[in-house]
């Protein structure tokens, strides 16, 4: 049976790192007279982000000022594509393939709009072949990492010997809007960065990495207000409801039942998407691991997902091929079984069983 092998994603990050006492001291700035500021600032810490990078200084108009929507989607999509560039060629670079090895394309991204989307500017920047073939993905958000990840290991299932580059760039900086002044988005304030991620799947393992076994995908019923993306004359704003808290618990039975109890029991790794703490906490108590009271930072399977969570924040999609990144500095034995999960708006999940390979 064929098996699609991941290689260490890149990892493009911005140059301008933003602490969460800048953004604290930004929204006090903005909003000097905000009922319960105080307490919404104490919600808006226990993100546990202590940095994110942004590709533009924090005080640029585009996300701390007054530019309008046009202004902001250009912003937002030029960078966007900047760094999916820079993290397709460095993919490139390090497995020693080039241009013309690339078979398909999968893209994600939600965080701007244009036509053509991001598989043309990379196709054209890249210099792909014209007969490429292209997966475009735009409306996925935080799962979109995990979502291209299964898209690719389906093409090479169905296309055995194919080379796939996924590519995934989020400007999640956009959201940051001084229009929006309620609790949720002072959180969102603080938990989201920029960031674009890029690696290439294959049928023959190109070194030490994730083997996919099997994909999942889920949609939970009447969930699609739970977290959403909302466009105004002001920008791209990012929406939750108080059920949104909820979500990842009402998904866990049915990835449970999917997975079955011995699946659950042998997961040695895990790839979450951190999503915020609540994220990480629900999955880890979902999944059955993580929950010994004394479990040492290093000892944790998410820690992977944590340390992502606090140097860089909520990436969105590109998340997941941060915390795989990060895998690889500190990986799991030959062998080991472990998972990859990421969820998003919809309210949508999307698994990958896998095993490492060294």
């Amino acid at each position: 049976m064929t098996r699609a092998h991941v290689t260490r994603p890149s990892i493009a990050l911005p140059e301008h790192e933003i602490t969460t006492d800048e953004i604290c001291a930004d929204i006090q700035r903005a909003h000097p007279d905000l009922p319960r500021l105080g307490v919404m600032l104490r919600y808006a810490r226990r993100t546990q982000v202590a940095t994110r990078r942004f590709t533009r200084p924090l005080s640029h108009r585009a996300i701390s000022g007054d530019a309008p929507i046009a202004e902001r989607n250009q912003v937002a999509f030029t960078d966007a594509a900047e760094l999916a560039v820079r993290a397709a060629k460095q993919t490139l670079a390090q497995t020693g393939l080039t241009a013309s090895n690339v078979d398909c394309v999968v893209t994600s991204h939600t965080s701007s709009w244009t036509v053509p989307g991001l598989d043309v500017h990379l196709i054209e920047e890249l210099g792909l072949r014209p007969d490429v073939r292209r997966i475009p993905m735009s409306t996925l958000g935080c799962v979109g990492g995990a979502q291209a990840l299964a898209k690719a290991a389906d093409h090479v299932t169905a296309h055995p010997g194919s080379t796939v580059l996924v590519v995934v760039a989020e400007m999640l900086s956009t959201v940051y809007n001084h229009a929006d002044a309620n609790q949720q988005s002072v959180i969102y304030k603080t938990l989201f960065g920029d960031s674009a991620g890029a690696c290439l799947v294959t049928d023959t393992p190109p070194g030490p990495g994730l083997q996919i076994d099997s994909t999942w995908e889920y949609l939970l019923p009447r969930s699609r207000e739970r977290y959403s993306g909302r466009l105004d004359a002001s920008g791209l704003h990012f929406d939750s409801e108080k059920s949104a808290t909820e979500a990842l618990n009402d998904v866990m039975p049915a990835l449970q039942t999917h997975l079955g109890e011995q699946r659950l029991r042998e997961v040695e790794f895990a790839v979450i998407h951190p999503g915020g703490p609540r994220v990480l906490e629900d999955a880890e108590r979902g999944l059955g691991i993580d929950q010994e009271p004394k479990l040492e930072d290093k000892a944790k399977l998410t820690r992977h997902s944590w340390s992502t969570l606090r140097e860089d924040g909520n990436l969105g999609g590109v998340a997941v091929l941060s915390v795989l990144s990060r895998t690889h500095d500190d990986p799991p034995a030959d062998g080991a079984r472990g998972l990859l999960l990421g969820v998003g708006p919809g309210f949508s999940a999307t698994a990958c069983t896998a095993t490492w390979t060294a």
